[in-house]
């Protein structure tokens, strides 16, 4: 179920609202949250179920597992030593939880591979990502937001390991942390260190609920106005013959995408962050203006940040993060990006994403990053860290790898095709361009302190009320003609 889908914000979104409001006045203060705690798991169940019963059954497996696990590695009379044990098990079945759902399609398209053509089959596979059928297994269906309510899960487990979080010994509210509707099939990801006292302790206030509504306009507009239109015509060029695809319509195809994933991603977050707000749970950011960053660093600080925050903190830190020295840190680095490559998704491009912005990240710890601080011309920094974040789109968008390569050979083939740009063109996607531009972080930064100083005033508050009423229309409007409405980051 799409959040910028008519069924749930005519239907699925109002009755959990509505719902949730009518436990907080007629159950009393005791039993007030339990209540609403089950009522939030029955409908984020539902939720989850709206995609395929089948898809449930994975994910209740999975709250099955690791609610257990819990008991298993906290801490007790049998000492951290047989704990750390059981730690890695719980881990391990995770993993392979992972695996199976997530990665089976691409092991078995290898081994098909190297049993066809040898060892020339793996380089086969890299470059393209397809089977031979040779064995005959049937494709695996991803479910939806896998790997999320995956991690979040280890979280806990890792979390109550480390004494960071109180083992949870309530069924109802650990299975509500895992399925939670909002952020649960495309995040953010949240640790259950962040959310364990919201669970029993969380105010809905009136402010609260205006604020998440509000959050969650201005994210439903930025899918449905700007990510779907630049949605569509970055799936029209990248189905195109790629060789023929020539320089201008190339360069038209990269931009519409990089400007879609942003606002897509971004506006499910916000949609996510507004929707738990007005149920009283507070997520943390996500992004902060990506866009404007001024190096890759930069970039990484601001982009995922829950991801960024979860890898950080389970891996990069364990492993010994900035420690030991330039060496080891830059491994580190390695890993970290290589395996969030692999996060993303079961084939070769995202590991080519993943080991590209790797190698970007430790050259900027070893030199370039002193050399960008010192630059006094800024522009030139948001210059190349957007001309990096492009590049690595294009292998993040590809199909394989072959189709990638050859994508960045026509950016810079400086050659025209039989493809116009023109016929992508429209007022309504020039204007949705500025539009993008600005409001991706070159508008906002700047007024910040402005902002603060006049958002309680009542001119603000109703010119900001009436001009969610028009977004709210026109994402409707948008919605009821039945444009492109995919979101992108439900495959991860």
């Amino acid at each position: 179920m799409l959040f910028s889908s008519m069924v749930f914000l005519w239907v699925f979104l109002p009755v959990v609202l509505i719902g949730d409001h009518l436990i907080t006045r007629k159950a009393g203060r005791k039993n007030r949250l339990k209540y609403k705690n089950i009522f939030l798991l029955f409908c984020s169940l539902f939720f989850y179920a709206w995609g395929g019963v089948w898809y449930l059954l994975i994910m209740l497996s999975s709250i099955l597992v690791n609610f257990a696990g819990g008991y298993l590695v906290n801490p007790g009379e049998d000492g951290r030593r047989r704990s750390k044990f059981r730690l890695v098990i719980i881990i391990a079945i995770n993993l392979l939880i992972l695996i199976v759902f997530k990665y089976f399609n691409m092991i078995i398209a290898i081994i098909e591979n190297i049993l066809d053509k040898g060892i020339a089959g793996l380089l086969y596979s890299m470059l393209y990502m397809k089977g031979t059928g040779e064995l005959g297994l049937p494709h695996i269906v991803l479910p939806i937001g896998i790997s999320f309510f995956t991690f979040q899960s280890m979280s806990y487990v890792i979390d109550v390991y480390t004494g960071k979080a109180q083992l949870q010994k309530n069924p109802v509210d650990f299975a509500l942390y895992v399925s939670l509707f909002p952020q649960l099939i495309a995040g953010p990801i949240v640790k259950y260190s962040d959310i364990e006292h919201q669970l029993n302790h969380r105010p809905q206030k009136s402010e609260r609920i205006v604020s998440g509504q509000k959050r969650f306009i201005y994210g439903l507009s930025k899918k449905v106005l700007i990510a779907n239109t630049f949605g569509n015509i970055a799936d029209q060029i990248w189905a195109l013959d790629t060789a023929n695809l020539g320089s201008p319509v190339a360069w038209m195809g990269l931009i519409a995408y990089t400007i879609q994933i942003y606002y897509d991603f971004s506006g499910y977050s916000d949609m996510a962050i507004g929707i738990g707000r007005m149920l009283g749970f507070d997520f943390k950011e996500n992004f902060n203006y990506p866009y404007t960053a001024l190096s890759v660093q930069d970039f990484w600080r601001r982009w995922h940040m829950s991801l960024s925050l979860w890898f950080r903190e389970y891996v990069y830190f364990p492993l010994g993060g900035s420690r030991k020295g330039p060496a080891v840190t830059c491994l580190n680095i390695f890993i970290v990006f290589l395996l969030t490559g692999i996060w993303h998704g079961a084939n070769f491009t995202f590991l080519a994403w993943g080991i590209f912005y790797a190698l970007l990240l430790i050259i900027e710890r070893l030199f370039l990053g002193d050399l960008l601080k010192k630059n006094p011309v800024k522009i030139l920094n948001r210059a190349y860290t957007m001309f990096a974040v492009m590049i690595a789109w294009v292998f993040f968008r590809s199909e394989n790898i072959t189709q990638g390569l050859v994508f960045t050979k026509q950016l810079f083939s400086g050659r025209n095709s039989m493809y116009s740009v023109f016929s992508y063109l429209s007022m309504e996607v020039i204007v949705l361009f500025f539009a993008a531009v600005l409001f991706s972080g070159f508008l906002q930064r700047p007024l910040t302190a402005w902002y603060e100083k006049i958002r309680t005033s009542a001119a603000f508050i109703c010119t900001d009320f009436a001009f969610q009423m028009i977004l709210m229309a026109l994402c409707i409007l948008k919605l009821i003609s039945g444009t492109y409405n995919a979101f992108i980051y439900f495959q991860f």
